[in-house]
């Protein structure tokens, strides 16, 4: 699936979560809403739901006139604006966390995609992977329409936010995988410690 394009054009992302938009442009917060409003993404309420493709159009923007590097910067204020599973400990538990605060924040047909009562999760925008694939390594796989600037900045975030004390980071991209800035469907990246 292309970067920029939804799944599923009735997926829904809340508010809260498209705000971080201009959370991730501090001290452009007017630039940020530009690019929503443009996209008839204005007046955001926390606690309404909004189209996901508006939003997606918005990053495209963004990457062609700012940069992918300020959707590295928006991603990265995801963990801080949508909503979270509560009681995440770990840096690994936080890193998995990220495929169900996706389904969390996101809806279908005027359905949650993820219940947290039941923790049943539903279809329809694909998924972040995770693989521990050793004790001191970690992949995440996106297979989101999101882009990967975006993804960067959220998995970075998660991971610096509930790593261990006195651990040093190093993330990188798993090019084996490929990357959907080069046609593929999905990109991998590395936490290692």
């Amino acid at each position: 699936m292309a970067q920029y394009v939804s799944f599923n054009n009735s997926v829904e992302v809340n508010g809260r979560t498209i705000l971080s938009v201009v959370d991730g442009m501090k001290g452009f917060e007017s630039t940020a809403e530009k690019f929503l409003a443009e996209n008839g993404l204005t007046n955001i309420d926390p606690d309404n739901w909004y189209p996901q493709q508006d939003w997606l159009k918005a990053f495209q923007q963004i990457a062609v006139n700012i940069g992918s590097k300020t959707l590295t910067h928006i991603g990265s204020a995801i963990p801080e604006n949508a909503q979270w599973p509560p009681d995440i400990k770990t840096m690994e538990a936080a890193l998995q966390s990220i495929d169900i605060a996706y389904h969390m924040n996101h809806r279908l047909n005027n359905k949650l995609l993820f219940d947290p009562q039941t923790g049943k999760m539903t279809e329809g925008i694909g998924h972040y992977h995770f693989e521990q694939s050793t004790d001191k390594e970690i992949r995440i796989t996106c297979h989101t329409p999101y882009p990967c600037d975006f993804d960067k900045g959220l998995i970075k975030a998660v991971a610096i936010k509930f790593k261990p004390p006195g651990i040093n980071l190093k993330f990188s991209e798993y090019v084996a995988s490929g990357c959907r800035n080069k046609g593929q469907d999905r990109c991998t990246y590395v936490i290692s410690w």
